[in-house]
């Protein structure tokens, strides 16, 4: 699909995109590029201290992002994963300020979304997925709604027809004894997280 090829071009020059997942249309870049990141925040009209978070293309580049994995995401990664939950990692010390909002701290999930998928194999490096829309604004769910909202802001809409919206992803991140708490309620229900975890 040439739109993917170019898609993935943009990004790796430093180009900003939006595109569909499992939820919402995300506005992508690439994670590593300072540039990039900075642009992203002042389109959005974001705070420079809340954390965006990211997709993978699957387990293996969340070692790109993540400083160590617990045993209690890894579980929940095997089971979830790709889905709508964004699992919360001690982030790499190298990470940018804007990524991680100054936490420490990285949000990571892996979309089901066909486009999302094949968008992030083709870039083959993990991109930003915070919701298209300004800060405070509802978040988009059709290309429409980003051309009106941001119009030559955005390098590229990768339409994926109208995306479910609803709740966003569910956020859960745990703490050194490996006990998970819910960060935001989302499309998977925490008493199922529970459950995973507890091995019921």
């Amino acid at each position: 699909m040439a739109a993917l090829s170019e898609a993935a071009r943009l990004l790796r020059q430093g180009g900003l995109i939006a595109f569909p997942t499992e939820t919402y249309y995300g506005l992508g870049v690439d994670p590593f590029n300072a540039e990039a990141l900075q642009r992203l925040f002042a389109v959005k009209q974001r705070q420079p201290d809340k954390a965006v978070l990211l997709l993978v293309a699957g387990q293996e580049q969340v070692s790109q992002l993540a400083a160590e994995i617990p045993a209690v995401l890894q579980k929940l990664m095997n089971h979830f994963w790709p889905g709508p939950l964004t699992l919360v990692f001690p982030g790499q010390a190298s990470l940018p300020f804007l990524l991680t909002g100054g936490t420490g701290t990285v949000g990571i999930r892996q979309s089901p979304h066909p486009l999302a998928a094949c968008l992030l194999s083709a870039f083959d490096c993990p991109i930003t997925a915070t919701s298209a829309n300004r800060s405070g604004a509802p978040p988009a769910t059709t290309a429409a709604e980003i051309q009106k909202s941001f119009g030559s802001a955005i390098d590229l809409i990768l339409d994926g027809g109208t995306t479910p919206g609803g709740a966003g992803s569910t956020l859960v991140g745990c703490d050194q004894e490996q006990q998970v708490h819910c960060l935001r309620a989302g499309q998977v229900p925490f008493g199922e997280i529970r459950k995973v975890v507890s091995g019921k």
